[in-house]
């Protein structure tokens, strides 16, 4: 059900931005474009107009819902319960010795062809 209303709501997104896209800029939200005229008069609603107030809703409505879904898939649950502090499981199996089952010491470098000592670390030089 969650999938489905979070594909309504991606596909209310998509058409929202198509729609606002579509419409003219003469709407005199932000006091640019248009034309003159009083400031208390209202344009006649177009059908583009109801059809962005419909997405809208419909996208607000999606958002409460996916909002109200997640609560209550997480509820009984603290992110911090998911920290990992629980114990591990008993009944796995036991992990294979090395790196998935590579001889660690199969990863070491081979030594030094100077002659030096086999055990000490590569050091890198500034020359």
């Amino acid at each position: 059900m969650e999938n489905v209303i979070l594909i309504v709501h991606l596909l209310l997104a998509l058409g929202l931005i198509g729609v606002v896209l579509l419409q003219r800029s003469e709407g005199g939200g932000l006091g640019i474009g248009g034309g003159g005229g009083a400031m208390s008069q209202r344009a006649p609603l177009t059908a583009l107009g109801k059809l962005t107030w419909i997405l809208a809703v419909g996208f607000i409505i999606t958002s409460i819902t996916l909002t109200i879904i997640a609560a209550q898939n997480a509820s009984g649950s603290s992110i911090l319960d998911r920290l990992g502090t629980q114990e591990p499981a008993t009944d796995a199996p036991a992990p294979a010795p090395g790196l998935d089952g590579i001889d660690p010491n199969a990863l070491v470098p081979p030594p030094s062809a100077d002659g030096g000592d086999a055990d000490a670390p590569l050091v890198p030089r500034a020359d």
